[in-house]
């Protein structure tokens, strides 16, 4: 009987799916003969568009991330309200999901990064590995009345038998043996000026993608925006354009279906353009430093995660902050301007974290 190794995803946002299908298809290709299930609540069409042929989609709560309104705006309160509702139910979760592992026959479980799927590993008597780039504990300790959460969690991941941390980290404190990857990044193969002609873009011109996630983000001053000048073109999610608005100015609203009917990826994009403009977050951060773009970044609210990543940036993208009010304004330019005259890394950061990652799970399997 084949291996099996089941990967638990975080359903909080894109950043955690995204660089586990990518390790996942890294496995998929190097160890062919390993069977790999992957149990998370994110929506099955982010799977789907991303994840190799052999790996299966087991839909599942795996925890309950955290609360936002949009890209930008955290609810504190409805975020621990949420996880101690699903702590309040924890042994039967566990139960569960031990006794499932046991009928799929899983062979290891890599959690990025649910508590549940290590503490379910535990009961199963198989090893579990975290992967990351922060712990749910850390996170919920950051925050006042999350303390009793932070040490529930910190001791499941006690369990764990491996940390594998990703850079841009904090955390796994709780987690007794820790190794550092390198980040684990989707990289264009595709020339930025083919992606550009493929999906109808200009060349000659600065090129600004506007990135805001899973969570979405509306509310920006597509007038303003349209007016930033014939040398700067802004492209926009295809709902936040109003009708008959792009290509307009500098606009250009973002059609996914173009891209599809390509045969282009999401880092392809990423790759073709100069800057894009976002909430710092793990998965576009490695993006832009392994597709050497720029970012524009903006504040995202009381999420501990936000100083460690702008502090960890210079190390690896040219970047610059924009604030809320000239976000929303449209106000754009002095911040592409600074971001793409910002100073490169001293040294290319490594992206090649998936195959690592790849080797360090195939260990685990290995008698």
């Amino acid at each position: 009987m084949p291996a099996t190794i089941v990967a638990y995803v975080s359903g909080h946002g894109f950043g955690h799916i995204a660089r586990t299908l990518t390790v996942l298809n890294h496995l998929r290709g190097a160890a062919p003969d390993v069977r790999i299930l992957l149990r998370t609540s994110v929506a099955p069409w982010m799977v789907q568009r991303t994840a190799a042929p052999g790996i299966v989609l087991v839909p599942g709560p795996c925890d309950t991330g955290a609360v936002q309104q949009d890209s930008l705006h955290l609810d504190v309160t409805a975020t621990l309200r949420q996880a101690e509702a699903f702590m309040a139910d924890w042994p039967a979760h566990v139960k569960r999901e031990a006794r499932w592992l046991g009928e799929v026959g899983a062979s290891l479980v890599v959690a990025d990064i649910p508590p549940l799927g290590i503490a379910a590993a535990a009961r199963a008597g198989i090893p579990a590995v975290a992967l990351g780039n922060f712990t749910w504990d850390w996170i919920y300790g950051q925050w006042p009345g999350g303390t009793r959460l932070a040490d529930q969690l910190g001791d499941v991941y006690a369990g764990a038998s491996l940390g594998l941390r990703l850079p841009l980290w904090a955390g796994f404190d709780t987690i007794p043996t820790v190794v550092d990857v390198p980040l684990v990044a989707r990289v264009s193969h595709r020339a930025p000026d083919e992606v550009r002609r493929l999906m109808g873009w200009p060349s000659g011109v600065t090129l600004v993608l506007a990135s805001f996630g899973g969570f979405g983000q509306q509310g920006f001053d597509t007038a303003a925006l349209a007016a930033l000048g014939p040398d700067i073109r802004v492209i926009l999610p295809l709902d936040a354009v109003p009708p008959g608005a792009g290509p307009v100015g500098s606009l250009i609203a973002l059609d996914e279906s173009v891209m599809a009917d390509q045969g282009l990826r999401y880092e392809d994009l990423v790759r073709a353009v100069d800057v894009v403009v976002s909430k710092p977050g793990y998965g576009i951060i490695a993006e832009c430093a392994a597709n050497d773009t720029a970012l524009v970044y903006t504040s995202r609210g009381d999420f501990p995660e936000y100083p460690v990543l702008v502090n960890a940036m210079p190390r690896y993208i040219r970047s610059a902050f924009i604030s809320h009010g000239d976000l929303f304004a449209g106000a754009w330019r002095p911040a592409i301007a600074e971001a793409l005259a910002s100073a490169p890394p001293a040294a290319p950061p490594r992206t090649d974290g998936a195959g690592v990652v790849t080797e360090r799970l195939l260990e685990r399997l290995r008698p």
